[in-house]
């Protein structure tokens, strides 16, 4: 099972990005991981987000200044305390084939990012850069949505459909479990109409218990007559989630999250961060 030891996280200097350097950080000290900050350029959304600078502002030595003094914050800051370190890269082009890329050449095992949260749902986020990056990463992605601060994860939420993989799945948790000795809620979400969820969750325990050696785990079986998606929000409320880890495999339960019609009631997904586990 492959540890992050390097981790990717882009930033275009918003509130937003910080954020999910701060998660990207502070994962990097568990793992002992080298963070790489990445800024991809582009014309338009830099003057979006400084809509009173001028053209002349728009300069890549100024950029790479400002990169450069995130770097110096984060090793100034997460060095001492395990990070191995932090390096910087900038690049200008598409952010989504920009950021596929660079998770390439720099063979990283875990892409941290931000996303707009509400604002980017209610654009529908099945077209927005995040969900693009999420799909055709070949890396885990952690989604950190705006507004949330950093927190030690005290629980983690998986939701779990039976999968074969989900048993890999679950071991990578549970290492990652043990750096904040969180506990681990699996969570299966069912309407309730499959006599057979009940047998097949008992022997989903069953398969598990010999060789996931964590005292922390709880296994869950809840049914829900509202979507299935939104009821998992309720169990993460409910519950005080940290954090919530869906495979990539599960795109039925993946696209219930992050449709427009499910995402607009959906006020809990985008205040926890999103872990998309896309290998083991």
């Amino acid at each position: 099972m492959n540890l992050p030891n390097i981790i990717l996280c882009p930033t275009d200097f918003s509130e937003c990005s910080l954020n999910a350097i701060e998660y990207a950080s502070r994962i990097g000290e568990r793992y002992g991981s080298t963070l790489i900050l990445i800024h991809v350029a582009n014309r338009d959304d830099y003057f979006k987000l400084n809509p009173l600078s001028t053209e002349t502002d728009y300069q890549l030595s100024f950029l790479k200044e400002k990169l450069r003094n995130l770097q110096e914050t984060v090793q100034n800051e997460s060095v001492p305390k395990g990070l191995k370190g932090c390096q910087v890269m900038i690049c200008e082009g598409d952010i989504v084939k920009e950021l596929l890329k660079a998770c390439e050449e720099t063979k990283a095992q875990l892409l941290v990012m931000g996303t707009e949260g509400m604002n980017e749902l209610r654009k529908n986020i099945i077209g927005s850069r995040t969900s693009q990056i999420v799909d055709k990463s070949k890396v885990d992605v952690l989604v950190v949505p705006r507004k949330v601060f950093y927190k030690k994860p005290r629980k983690l939420v998986f939701g779990t459909d039976y999968r074969e993989e989900d048993k890999l799945a679950i071991q990578k948790i549970v290492e990652f479990a043990k750096f904040f000795d969180a506990e681990i809620d699996i969570v299966h979400a069912s309407e309730g109409k499959n006599k057979l969820e009940k047998a097949l969750h008992q022997l989903l325990i069953q398969e598990l218990e010999p060789f996931v050696k964590y005292e922390r785990i709880n296994f869950v079986l809840k049914t829900f007559r509202d979507d299935l998606a939104l009821g998992l929000e309720n169990y993460l409320q409910s519950a005080k989630g940290d954090m919530l880890i869906t495979l990539s495999k599960q795109r039925d339960f993946f696209h219930k999250i992050f449709t427009k019609s499910v995402s607009k009631k959906m006020s809990y997904f985008i205040t926890k961060p999103l872990w998309v586990i896309k290998n083991f």
